[in-house]
């Protein structure tokens, strides 16, 4: 990663992620690992976001309900871990199939967000649901870097309030991404060569999280979340069709 081009991409894929996590909250790992994975391997794009996800996600997931969202989440939470381990290899060693994974839960999570599907899960179900749904997302998360389906839809269905929901989110993906670490060690892609860029993309996404904060007060975030979904399903399309084709 020492092509200068990269660099610049580095900055402004981070400026851009960091942005639209400063306005609805979430997206910089998606973003980050979407636009980078249309020019490195996907793996390569994983071990960049680790740093900013992290540090970004700690961050979010302070507040004083921390200890009451992990007594009721901790199940989905251990799912998550459980889920990584098992998908430990696809993303570090993948190569294409990587890709086209990448690809895919990116549409899905696209389609889903402009088909404005909201599910409902009641309280006896939330806890039928919780290992399931975090079995999945570990095993989607460490094959593609994307942790965001179908955690993100289960905990928008169990009924949190609107601060809960984002500080849940926090811990979720704070979790998801020390598992994501973890498949990346495990795989020899976190190394000393990461550390520059990576630092580069935490400055840049902290940058871009202030600019979204300053747009959300001037934009509607209907309109932002509809170009924010259906740019996910162009990378998505372009990631898949690049290969297959």
């Amino acid at each position: 990663m020492h092509d200068i081009s990269i660099w610049i991409l580095i900055v402004a894929v981070f400026l851009l992620a960091g942005t639209v996590k400063g306005v609805i909250g979430g997206g910089l790992p998606t973003i980050g690992i979407g636009l980078m994975g249309l020019v490195i391997a996907p793996v390569e794009a994983a071990a960049l976001i680790v740093l900013p996800t992290f540090i970004t996600n700690v961050w979010q997931s302070l507040g004083p309900n921390l200890f009451p969202l992990l007594r009721r989440l901790w199940l989905m939470q251990v799912g998550i871990c459980v889920g990584a381990v098992f998908s430990v290899g696809i993303l570090t060693g993948g190569g294409d199939r990587a890709r086209a994974g990448l690809g895919l839960a990116l549409i899905v999570y696209a389609v889903l967000g402009l088909s404005k599907f909201r599910p409902r899960i009641g309280p006896r179900g939330e806890r039928w649901f919780a290992v399931p749904v975090g079995l999945a997302t570990g095993a989607i998360g460490a094959a593609t870097g994307v942790f965001v389906v179908p955690s993100a839809l289960y905990l928008q269905g169990i009924g949190l309030a609107k601060d809960d929901l984002v500080q849940a989110l926090g811990i979720t993906y704070t979790v998801s991404t020390v598992a994501l670490a973890a498949v990346l060690a495990y795989g020899g892609a976190m190394h000393v060569a990461v550390a520059g860029p990576s630092v580069l993309a935490l400055v840049v996404s902290l940058l871009g999280m202030k600019i979204g904060q300053m747009i959300r007060a001037r934009v509607q975030e209907k309109t932002f979340l509809l170009l924010f979904f259906i740019g996910l399903l162009l990378i998505g399309l372009h990631l898949v069709l690049r290969t297959v084709l």
